[in-house]
């Protein structure tokens, strides 16, 4: 389906034949009319699928048509990281450029006195569409800065990492200061049972769409390790004796997990920093700059740096601990294997684990390699694959072991040749269709480009 055959405006429609815009993603075809309609959205889709449109699109076509107050706030959009924002105020750039009276601010904290006065002035005078992170946006409330009470149009962008960074109360206060015509859009990557009672409390009568996660790009080498807490430093160690590795991002589930992780790291001379909810705007930024730069080597991150941050040249991403779902999986090693470079990815599995990460496999639709451990670690837990076929891993095994498992040679072949009935697939998004324009070139817009939009 392509823009064209929606009711956009022209001046919406003539900023994306600019952009090279033709056909929608499954996302925005599904989110667009929706919203165009008046209704409440939900939407879940992965990072790269275009959700920045679905929803910027339509709000500006019904705010560049509508009879808006020029003094009011008349959009709010929530996002929960600087970077984030950044890339949405970027999209906003491009898809306004024909809107004379549709204009942006971005909110986010980090930023020196000059910068809080230029948001404090666009604040109180009215902005058609504020971008904001919650506590920013919190911090110039409480001052009375901004009133919310005529804004037409609330959005919440990426609203699982909002919530894993400890927003929902700040979202929970913001949403009471909207009115009760305010129309509302929720995108999250995920739906766990918070994002779920989330959106009841804040949606009404919400549209729901859900585009199935894609698998994770071929170019990236998936393997595991089947251990134990205690044998996943030693792995790391040999990992980077082997290949001097640098450019890593090393994913754990906690916050405070990171910060161990990283204190037993630099304890063995790895270059690497800490990233977690703890960390201040600015100790964030100074770590994410470090990081892209070359600086340090090795990235300890929660999953707040599992979507929404654009690096290219990862070599590889380490799993510490099993993700607790499918896409929380393809969430993090996607940050590896792009722009047309191949990736490594790697996780830990222990004991508790084993049963997660199986049904990882199940979505993958194949059995990841097992690495066997590194010498001087000893065996680590079973593990049954896909096929029914038991392992134990390590690189050398007793000979006593050895004796037990030729007697139980039999077993071990009947195990083997079981096979998985579940053949439980998920849905691939559709691809669009290559149509040619049907408007003519007009003046180009301002410095902003597809690849932005789609991955945001």
């Amino acid at each position: 389906m392509t823009f064209e055959e929606t009711y956009l405006n022209d001046n919406i429609l003539d900023a994306l034949y600019d952009m090279h815009f033709e056909d929608m993603t499954p996302i925005q075809e599904k989110c667009i009319p929706e919203i165009l309609d008046g209704r409440d959205v939900l939407g879940v889709a992965q990072t790269g699928t275009g959700k920045t449109a679905a929803y910027l699109l339509p709000i500006l076509s019904m705010l560049d048509d509508g009879d808006y107050p020029d003094d009011a706030i008349n959009c709010v959009v929530m996002s929960p990281t600087r970077e984030l924002a950044q890339q949405i105020d970027q999209a906003m750039e491009g898809f306004s450029y024909y809107l004379e009276d549709i204009s942006s601010i971005a909110v986010y904290g980090g930023n020196d006195g000059n910068r809080f006065d230029q948001e404090l002035k666009g604040l109180r005078h009215g902005a058609p569409v504020v971008i904001a992170t919650p506590g920013r946006l919190l911090s110039h409330m409480k001052v009375g800065n901004l009133d919310l009470s005529r804004t037409s149009f609330f959005v919440l962008d990426e609203a699982d990492r909002m919530l894993d960074m400890g927003f929902s109360e700040d979202i929970l206060q913001i949403n009471k200061l909207l009115p009760p015509t305010c129309q509302k859009i929720m995108f999250s990557a995920t739906m766990p049972g918070k994002i779920r009672e989330l959106a009841v409390s804040l949606l009404h009568d919400p549209v729901e769409v859900k585009i199935a996660v894609s698998r994770p790009a071929e170019k990236i080498k998936q393997s595991a390790y089947v251990c134990y807490d205690t044998q996943k430093l030693g792995i790391i160690q040999n990992l980077f004796k082997e290949g001097d590795l640098k450019r890593v991002i090393i994913f754990c589930g906690k916050k405070d997990r990171v910060k161990d992780i990283a204190r037993e790291l630099k304890a063995i001379d790895i270059n690497c920093a800490p990233m977690h909810s703890d960390l201040t705007q600015a100790e964030r930024d100074e770590v994410m700059y470090k990081f892209k730069a070359g600086h340090i080597d090795v990235l300890v991150a929660t999953d707040i740096v599992a979507r929404g941050i654009d690096i290219d040249d990862i070599r590889m991403v380490i799993n510490y601990d099993v993700p607790h779902d499918a896409e929380d999986y393809v969430h993090r090693i996607g940050r590896t294997a792009r722009a047309d470079r191949d990736g490594v990815a790697i996780t830990f599995i222990n004991e508790k684990d084993v049963s997660r990460f199986m049904a990882i496999e199940h979505f993958l639709q194949k059995d990841v390699d097992k690495n066997p451990l590194p010498e001087g670690l000893g065996e680590g837990p079973e593990y049954i694959g896909r096929s029914g076929r038991k392992t134990t891993h390590s690189l050398k095994r007793r000979s006593s072991r050895s004796r037990w498992r030729r007697g139980k040679k039999s077993e071990a072949k009947q195990d083997a040749g079981q096979q998985d009935t579940d053949n439980t697939d998920t849905e691939e998004a559709p691809q669009a269709k290559n149509k040619k324009p049907r408007r003519r070139k007009r003046r180009k817009p301002s410095s902003t480009n597809n690849d932005t939009t789609t991955q945001s």
